[in-house]
Formats: C-alpha cells, structure tokens, sequence
C-alpha cells in the first residue's frame, strides 16, 4: 500500500489512459491505517493529480468474477494480511478466466480469475466453510461433487453480499473528448461500419446488375437467378454488420456525450447560472437531447450517403457519359448542399426565435404571480404578439426553404442526370445494357443525394442546438486544481506546521471584481480567523459580505491576492479539500431543497448512502435546531421526499434545513450567510445555540 502512488502512475499508464507525467507521493500511513472512506478520497485526490477518474464501485459474491475481468484498469483492495499488512492489487484487464495485473517490479502477470476472488472472499468464507463442511459431511456428499457443492451453498448464503475495495481508473470527463472516444474504439466501429455497408451496398449492385443482365439478353436460366440470390443472401451479414456497428456506435458516442454534457453542468461556474434564467436552462437541457440524436443521426447518414455517392459517381464514369457525367453528379452534390446550406441559416434564426419564446414563456410562468401582483392587467401580455409574428415570420422562410430543397433539389437530378445522357445517344450507339446501368446508378444517386442533405441538415440543427449546448461541453474542461494527494485527508488534523495560533484561514490583499463590472467588489481584503473563532460579519447590501463569503469557500477565485487554509494554497489542497474544510450555507435565494428525502438533503455535502450513525446525528441536529415536531410530522421521518413534489417546507425549515446541512459536514469553518433572517425569536435563540456549540469555527453575515 505505501506503494500505492506508483502502483496507479503504473496502471494508468499501461491502461492507455494518458496521464500526466507525475507520480503521486505514497499514501500517509495513518490513511493506510484508517477506514476505507480516508484511503478512496486519497485515491480520487492521486487520480486527479494523474488527470484521470477513480470511480468506486461494489459487486456482489455472486457477480465478483465477472466484476473482476471488466474491471480494468483498476485497484482492488485485498484482505489484510496479518504479515503483509493492507494490500491491493492492479488490475490491468481480464478474460478467459484469467487476469492480467501488474506486479511489484512493475512487470505483467496472468493469475486466476477463481484464485483472485478466493483472496478476495477469504474472510466471507472464513465465517461458514466449518458449517458449510458440516453439512456436506452430514449429507455425505461425494468427493467428485463436493466442491461444486460447496460453491453453490455459498452462493445461496453470500450471493447477495456487497464487496467493496474497487477503483476503477478511467479518463476524466474533463479530458480530450477524441481522447475519450479513441479509448472507447469509436473510430475502429467507424471504419467497420462503414467497410460492412461499403460491401453490403456493392454485393445490391452487383445483385440487381446480375439479374437486370439476364432480363436484357432475355436469359433466365436458373444460373443467373441462382447467383442473384446468392448474391442478395451474401449482402445479410453485412448489412447486419453495418446496423449493429452504427447501433453500438451511437451508443458510445451518446454516453460519453452525456457524461462529458453533465460534467459540464456541475463546472458552470455560479456567476453564469445565477445570469440565465429558468427559460435558459430548460433550453440548455432540451437541445442537449437534439444534439445527441442529430449529431449521431446525421453523421452517420452523411457517412453512408458518401460512400454511395462515389460508387455511383464510379458506375456513371464507366457508363456511357463517362467522367462528365461523373461530373455533373459531382456539381450537383454542390449545388444540393449549397440549397441546404440556405436552408440552415434560416433555421438558426427560425431556432434562436423558438428558443426566445420558450424562454420568455417559461420566465412568465414562473414569475406569474408576482407579475399578477405587481403588473397592471393591460400590460400583462404586452409584446407577445410581437414575438409571435417575428417567429411567424421566420417560420415561413424555413418552410420555403425546405420545399425548395426537398422537391427541387431531389427530383432536379434526375432531369440533369438524364441530360447528362444527351451527348452520349447523339455520338454514340448506346447498348441497352449501357442505358439500364445509367438508369440505374442516376435512380441511386437520387437516393444518395437526397440522403446526403437529410444528413447534412440533420447536422445542420445539431450545430445550430451546439450553440446552446457548447458552453456546457467546454465548461467540462474547466478542472479545479487537483491538490497534492495525502493533503485532503480528513485525518490531517494540522496542515500548518507553524505555532497552533496560527490563522485557520487568512487572506491577503486579496481582490474580486464580478464579470461585466468595471469596480471591484472586494479590494485589499485582509481577513485572518483562527480556530474557534466566531465572527459575525456586518454590513450593507451590495458591501461584499456573500462575495467574500463564496471566495473563502472556493465558489469564487480571487482576482489577485493570495488566500490560505492551513498555510496552504487552494491549488495545493485541491478545490474539493478546501470545500470539505470551509463550507457555508447562502443566502436563501441561492440555496436549495431537491426533491429526495429529507435526510438526502440533509447529507448530501456528507456522505450518501449514510449509515445508522449518521441519521442519528442529522436527526438529532434537527432537533435541536426546532426541527423535531416538522420529523414528528412527517409520515416518513427522514425518509419522507421533500421539495416541488413532495413535502412542502415553510420558509424557516428550509432556513434551518440549510444550516443543518452545513453543520452536518462537520467542517473546520462554517460560514452562515443571513441564515437566521426568516426565524422567529424562539427558534432564533434554539438555532443560534444548536450552531455556536456544533461548529468549531464560525463566521455570521448578518445586516446590522
């Protein structure tokens, strides 16, 4: 284990995950020593330190061998040994019953997949093999079956029994998105799909060329039908090929779409979703599912078009128009692209009004209360009719557009292809074989084309959704700084290794100023809490107090200046460290109820799923907080859902739910931003004495 560090340099690399050239340090021994929970967050802090992902994962007894073999790359936590002490081993990938890892010189080994799981299960069935032994002694079962006996009574006692000591390494969701994908063999089912529908598309021409050979020469001996039919028959496999590569590839590119789309979302940082209104988030969400389907839909119905279009091009330069007629389909794929082209940029702007409406719409529903209130009934639909003749107005471009391309573009072809004919029955004597091929490929490129721009404008509205959707996707790439592993241990009491009156957190000329102002909000700032500190912070609205609060807590990044936790920096910590040890609950305006259970919002900044231990103190912080009679009612207790469709909070539980939230983080500062404002005097003094005893450190912004 103190090897650890190495051990996953090692396994990211040999895995193909491309991580950076470092090497983390080995793991303190008191992580080592410590529960599982210390040593996966120092493994998430190495994993990000190597630029890559360790994701926890538990199986069951029962689906351990299979978790093993799909596990790779990946680090799985061995019994300890009583010898050896706490052991794991590397994972690089597995199959046919046996596992590639890597040893301790750093070299590959092939071990049982049955010899790892029986390490791994040692200490499951340490606790029934005497019983187990009994009872086949007792049923006397024979030598031959005994083993299979034994396996199969211990997959009726411990088959549903979670095993947990897995990290699978993966790439970060906020890595090279080609990156992602060449991991994913994104290109290798390209390449197959489009070689199975190249063959598929060439054995139907060579198919419909057979018989329509036999028809003109007026033979239709079981020969020719035979090999017509063999050759339809002989185009299956690949047309199923084809339609399984396309299927699987979707499929991997919509996951790593979404993964990449969702990272993106938690990275937005506060000051741009505080700027977009509800309207602007619906929208991100419903061009997120347009870009998946389009981008995926379109690509690959361009990919195939393409490929249909150059055969065809080649069998009308063999046939009797030869390279001008290739010519012609060449000059009018341009020219159908070109109307496609028109056609998308009157759908960006038919999409940008659409999207303003759906905006608009959902920012009057949501406000439409206080507009009732506040807003004088002959202005509550003020400007709508104005918006709707704009989007009218568009709407009937895009349509025009459209018709244009589908009808004019698509049966336009063939009248240019035939003419395309004309030189060649003036010149020449054209066989009836020469003229049924024309015919043909001229019928096929129609197919192809019209393919090509149902393609091109379904990649069309994905680009015109990615302008919507884009920011989320760059916003993935936005990474934190990773922290030093071993740092962000919860079990490193002192960091500083200064006198114990040192500052817990302290600011130095530190400077903030809010995207689009020209005046700093915060300017000099020079702050120094020590632990056990408890401060309250007063001051107007607009002073600065949440924005100072949101860049102790890392929400924010200062300008300039330097800011410290424990004498160390937050690049050197690491983002999610810092936010273990200084945590806060906002204002209420920016802080919410999910809809989950009551003890999901209670714990969610501390561990989910929880154990008994830890409902039993989020429900005896409640209590003391006021909040016992709100539990008493609730049919469910902690379990009961709470938020927009479940159980409906007043104004002060929400109030004192956040606090119990932040309280239940157990962090070294909290910070309480106008927490009390909506709490009557009795549960003011109950609060306020619940969160001077719980919180070691404390800061209170209040208006004086």
């Amino acid at each position: 284990m103190l090897r650890l560090g190495e051990v996953a340099e090692t396994l990211a690399r040999r895995g193909g995950l491309e991580p950076r050239d470092v090497v983390p340090p080995a793991p303190p021994r008191d992580v080592i020593a410590a529960d599982g929970d210390a040593l996966e967050r120092w493994l998430d802090a190495a994993a990000e330190w190597l630029g890559v992902e360790a994701e926890s994962v538990a199986t069951t007894y029962a689906e351990i061998e299979g978790a093993l073999e799909a596990s790779g790359p990946a680090i799985w936590r061995l019994p300890d040994d009583p010898a050896r002490g706490r052991r794991c081993l590397a994972v690089l990938g597995g199959g046919g019953g046996a596992l590639t890892v890597i040893g301790p010189d750093g070299g590959r080994r092939r071990i049982a997949t049955r010899a790892v799981r029986d390490a791994l299960t040692a200490p499951l069935v340490a606790m029934v093999d005497g019983r187990i032994q009994s009872i086949l002694d007792t049923a006397a079962v024979a030598p031959s079956r005994r083993e299979r006996a034994r396996e199969v009574l211990l997959q009726k006692r411990h088959g549903q029994i979670a095993l947990e000591g897995c990290w699978i390494l993966r790439p970060h969701p906020g890595a090279s998105f080609t990156r992602q994908a060449l991991k994913a063999r994104v290109h290798w089912l390209a390449l197959r799909m489009i070689a199975a529908h190249a063959a598929q598309y060439g054995l139907m021409l060579a198919a419909w060329w057979t018989l329509g050979r036999g028809a003109l020469d007026g033979r239709y001996d079981p020969g020719w039908l035979a090999a017509w039919a063999l050759l339809l028959v002989t185009a299956i496999p690949f047309r199923l090929m084809s339609s399984w590569a396309e299927s699987l590839l979707s499929l991997r590119v919509g996951r790593l779409l979404k993964q990449r789309l969702l990272f993106g979302t938690f990275r937005l940082r506060p000051e741009t979703i505080r700027h977009e209104g509800s309207g602007e988030l619906l929208g991100r969400v419903i061009e997120s599912e347009v870009v998946e389907s389009l981008m995926t839909t379109g690509g690959f119905s361009s990919l195939m078009a393409i490929v249909e279009i150059v055969t065809v091009g080649w069998m009308l330069a063999q046939g009797p128009g030869g390279l001008l007629h290739a010519g012609i389909l060449a000059s009018w794929t341009f020219v159908s692209l070109g109307a496609a082209w028109r056609y998308f940029q009157r759908r960006r702007v038919w999409t940008a009004e659409r999207l303003g409406l759906t905006r608009e719409l959902v920012e009057r529903m949501v406000g439409h209360r206080t507009r009732l209130a506040q807003q004088a009934p002959e202005r509550w639909h003020q400007g709508e009719d104005v918006s709707v003749d704009r989007y009218l107005a568009t709407a009937k471009e895009v349509d025009h557009a459209a018709v244009t391309l589908s009808t004019s573009m698509g049966r336009g072809w063939i009248v240019v292809g035939l003419a395309g004919l004309v030189p060649a029955f003036l010149h020449t004597q054209l066989s009836p074989e020469a003229i049924a091929v024309s015919l043909g490929a001229i019928l096929l490129a129609d197919r192809a084309l019209q393919k090509l721009t149902g393609g091109f404008l379904a990649l069309g509205d994905a680009a015109i959704a990615w302008r919507v959707v884009g920011p989320l996707f760059h916003a993935a790439s936005d990474v934190e700084p990773p922290g030093v592993p071993g740092l962000a241990s919860d079990e490193k009491a002192a960091l500083d290794p200064r006198a114990p009156a040192a500052p817990l957190i302290e600011s130095h000329d530190v400077s903030y100023r809010h995207p689009g102002r020209a005046a700093p909000v915060l300017e000099g700032c020079d702050v120094a809490i020590h632990a056990r500190d408890q401060i309250l912070l007063e001051g107007p609205s607009g002073g600065g107090k949440s924005t100072l609060a949101s860049v102790l807590t890392g929400l924010r990044s200062a300008d300039s200046g330097l800011l410290l936790l424990r004498g160390l920096d937050r690049r050197t910590l690491g983002g999610s460290a810092w936010r273990r040890r200084v945590v806060s609950a906002p204002q209420f305006h920016e802080n919410h109820i999910m809809t989950g259970s009551f003890g999901f919002n209670l714990l969610m900044g501390r561990a989910w799923p929880p154990n008994a231990e830890d409902l039993k103190e989020a429900e005896s912080v409640c209590r003391e907080l006021g909040l016992g009679p709100l539990l008493e009612r609730m049919p469910s207790g902690m379990a009961q859902v709470v938020g927009e469709t479940g159980w409906q909070l007043s104004h002060g539980e929400r109030s004192r739910m956040y606090i119990a939230r932040a309280l239940l983080q157990k962090a070294d500062l909290v910070i309480l931003d106008e927490s009390f404002a909506s709490l009557d005097p009795e549960n003011l003094d109950r609060a306020l004495r619940c969160v001077m005893q719980r919180a070691e450190t404390l800061l209170v912004i209040a208006h004086p």
